[in-house]
């Protein structure tokens, strides 16, 4: 005779958390804010790419950064010194933000005055791939020290995302990186990804990939 039952928590979590998602991404719209939320491993570059995003556009667009991680508050004060609007997040442990977890950092942060928002994701490949945070488009960073076969370890987080920029390619020479195959492996799993290589050290890419934010914000806000 069975004596417990079990239940399916797992999915009654996700779905709560899409229909608080759903909710959010309908307030941004009336708000005309765009949310970006920007994933990778820890080491792929996603501050120093910030920091070339904000210096291509912050004369265009009033900008807010959360910065998401565990604990610590490092990436916030680099952020800091380019003049945007920032917000640290700290998760208490967990490996991702959802839908409600992110609202909490936008009211924080202010939104009455930003046009453009950008939550910096907890760094790895896997849990913030699960969680719609209620942005309105997914990016996320590749390095190229990372290897380009990342996709076939960890295709949900290629499968969910709308933009991939392929950084560090600066020191592709120097690292078993082949572009093509990683393009391959992406498009299988995502036809539709926009594929952008960078470097966000050089600068190399950024100007297309601050042309694609400018598009998806006109877009929004039509």
């Amino acid at each position: 005779m069975e004596g417990f039952r079990v239940l399916e928590i797992k999915k009654s979590v996700f779905e709560n958390n899409d229909r608080e998602a759903d909710k959010l991404r309908e307030e941004l719209k009336k708000e005309k804010t765009f949310l970006l939320n920007l994933m990778s491993s820890p080491g792929s570059g996603k501050t120093t790419t910030l920091k070339a995003t904000i210096a291509a556009l912050k004369d265009e667009m009033r900008i807010g950064v959360m910065e998401a991680d565990i604990d610590s508050d490092v990436d916030a004060h680099t952020i800091a010194e380019t003049g945007a609007k920032v917000i640290q997040l700290h998760t208490g442990g967990m490996c991702h933000l959802d839908a409600g977890m992110t609202k909490q950092g936008l009211e924080g942060l202010g939104t009455e005055n930003i046009d453009f928002a950008i939550l910096e994701n907890v760094g790895n490949l896997v849990c913030p791939a699960e969680f719609d945070t209620g942005a309105v488009k997914n990016a996320m960073i590749l390095s190229v020290p990372e290897g380009h076969d990342k996709p076939l370890k960890y295709p949900l987080m290629f499968s969910i995302c709308d933009v991939l920029l392929v950084n560090k390619i600066d020191v592709m020479p120097y690292f078993d990186f082949d572009l093509e195959k990683c393009t391959e492996y992406v498009k299988k799993l995502n036809p539709n990804i926009r594929i952008i290589p960078i470097s966000a050290r050089t600068g190399e890419g950024i100007d297309e990939w601050a042309g694609w934010i400018r598009a998806q914000v006109a877009e929004w806000n039509k």
